[in-house]
């Protein structure tokens, strides 16, 4: 037995996906490890040791659930957070820790990158974090011979090809969706703008070679088997597909790579994509553009902040479960308080729940500060509590949407995936609201970009020997190949929720003020800045 192996690199899990190499619907085994990143020295960051320990941990759990230890794969694929920020020194050193999307410190650069190329720039792009490093003349610059994504990073160790999916890499620099490839115009501004700096090669030579969905991003190399598998079981020769950001696998996984289509990933951070008929009118801040992983554009929608809130609140639930002597598992609490909040006032009680544990850029916060807050003729239930938890997820995500809803952009249906929609018609059901459009769920939401990069390795391995491959293949393969037989529970909008969840977000947007001040009053220990 082969089949085709997907990994990706979530933010609070490691995740290995094997499908079948005739069925890529068919998800043969799956295998997790747990991570978090950590707060140090003002920088959000995972340390690479931490990447393939949690990695192997991940493909020993997958290797286990499925009883034999593979010996090959007919293709992987690597996917992982996009944007961020990780260089490298000739020798492949990493020369300053990885620095995630999670990260502000980047304004004063994206800013005058938005400026030079007349589109959105945001904080969390690696252009934004490389021209910071070059305007605060690090050290660290002159000896930076590539830069790429985690991702990029892993696939480059596993196949010794440096390269990205173009998804991913429009998460690095603006692309043209002419030719596929980073915007060459774009290249020579910036080019020109660091002339004189120590940035020591052209801005091209630094990033990864740029790849559409169906071509071949090289093979598993010996060592890199012996990365994934130390037990020596796994031998070479699986083809790779492109590595990929978790927002185009999360499209895959969703069916979601048409026009008027889109789909909303909720994880640590929380993000919509939205494919476009049209280009965007006018530069927003809160929306930027990517492409699909077939290289159409994308307006993104991206939050920092997501669902770790709402899973801090179901733990103070269990731990009081456990404490009171009926202990639940994590999936029973959710069910139950995830139950609770359909029970709720459709506006939650005029309750308010700010989830923002970092800065959140949509909402002009620079740092985070996790709120819950109320009146005193607020009406303080269990219910009303948790739907104000679910509805605060979607909070800063809705004013990004409602922007793009006022350049004229319409949905038809969004898709979702990410944990939380694991409970049937709960978040689902808010997310209809909250966006006002119909939002499906498929029985693979939970899998999500694991899934979602296993299908893109196996439309790789099927156009191995078809050459160039067009952009309207994969959305056919998709089609015809892995989701024909699907139906995913779709939830059309309820007016007493869209309504409700009006009112709610008025208030969260007038309550923005109490988070700023929130910030200016409550500064983080020592402590607390090196150990989240």
């Amino acid at each position: 037995m082969s089949g085709t192996l997907g990994i990706e690199f979530g933010s609070t899990r490691i995740k290995a996906c094997l499908v079948a190499d005739d069925d890529p619907s068919t998800i043969l085994a799956t295998g997790a490890h747990d991570w978090e990143n950590q707060f140090i020295d003002g920088v959000w960051t995972y340390s690479l040791d931490d990447v393939w320990s949690g990695l192997q941990s991940a493909y020993a759990d997958l290797v286990t659930n499925l009883g034999a230890a593979p010996t090959e794969f007919t293709a992987i694929g690597v996917s992982a957070m996009m944007h961020g920020y990780l260089a490298f020194d000739k020798s492949g050193e990493l020369l300053v820790p990885f620095r995630t999307w999670r990260n502000t410190s980047t304004g004063d650069a994206a800013a005058e990158l938005t400026g030079l190329f007349g589109v959105n720039i945001p904080l969390r792009w690696s252009i934004a974090h490389l021209q910071q490093a070059v305007r605060d003349a690090e050290a660290h610059v002159p000896r930076i011979h590539s830069v790429t994504t985690l991702a990029g990073y892993v696939h480059e160790k596993l196949s010794g090809r440096r390269v990205l999916g173009v998804g991913d890499a429009s998460g690095m620099f603006p692309i043209d969706p002419a030719t596929r490839d980073y915007d060459a115009d774009f290249l020579a501004r910036y080019d020109r703008l660091v002339e004189g700096s120590t940035l020591p090669a052209p801005l091209r030579e630094l990033l990864p070679e740029v790849l559409v969905a169906g071509e071949a991003g090289g093979q598993l190399t010996t060592a890199g088997a012996a990365m994934l598998d130390p037990s020596g079981a796994l031998q070479p020769g699986a083809v790779f597909c492109p590595p990929e950001g978790d927002a185009g696998t999360g499209m895959v996984a969703t069916n979601a790579i048409a026009p008027r289509t889109g789909n909303v990933s909720a994880g640590t951070s929380i993000f919509a994509m939205v494919v476009l008929e049209h280009p965007l009118q006018h530069a927003h801040h809160e929306l930027d553009v990517v492409t699909t992983p077939a290289g159409d554009p994308v307006a993104m929608v991206h939050c920092n902040n997501g669902a770790s809130e709402l899973a801090a609140w179901v733990g103070m639930f269990q731990r009081f479960a456990a404490a009171s002597g009926a202990p639940l598992d994590a999936d029973a609490v959710y069910g139950t308080l995830f139950d609770e909040a359909l029970r709720a006032e459709p506006d939650a009680g005029v309750l308010l729940a700010y989830n923002h544990l970092a800065g959140e850029p949509i909402a002009g916060l620079t740092e985070g500060r996790p709120l819950f807050v109320r009146t005193p003729d607020s009406r303080f239930t269990l219910a009303n509590a948790m739907r104000a938890q679910l509805y605060g997820v979607f909070g800063t995500l809705s004013l990004g949407m409602r922007v793009l809803a006022d350049e004229g952009v319409r949905l038809d249906r969004m898709y979702a995936h990410g944990g939380m929609f694991r409970t049937a018609g709960v978040a689902q059901r808010f997310l209809a609201g909250a966006l006002n459009a119909p939002v499906a769920v498929s029985e693979t939401a939970a899998e999500g970009g694991a899934w979602g990069v296993a299908v893109l390795a196996a439309f790789a391995a099927s156009r191995a020997s078809t050459g160039s491959v067009s952009d309207s293949e994969l959305a056919a393969y998709l089609d015809e190949q892995v989701f024909g037989e699907v139906e995913p529970a779709v939830a059309d909008p309820d007016p007493e929720d869209v309504a409700g969840f009006a009112a709610y977000l008025a208030r969260y947007r007038s309550g923005l003020d109490i988070e700023r001040a929130a910030i200016a009053a409550l500064n983080p220990s020592p402590l607390e800045r090196t150990s989240r």
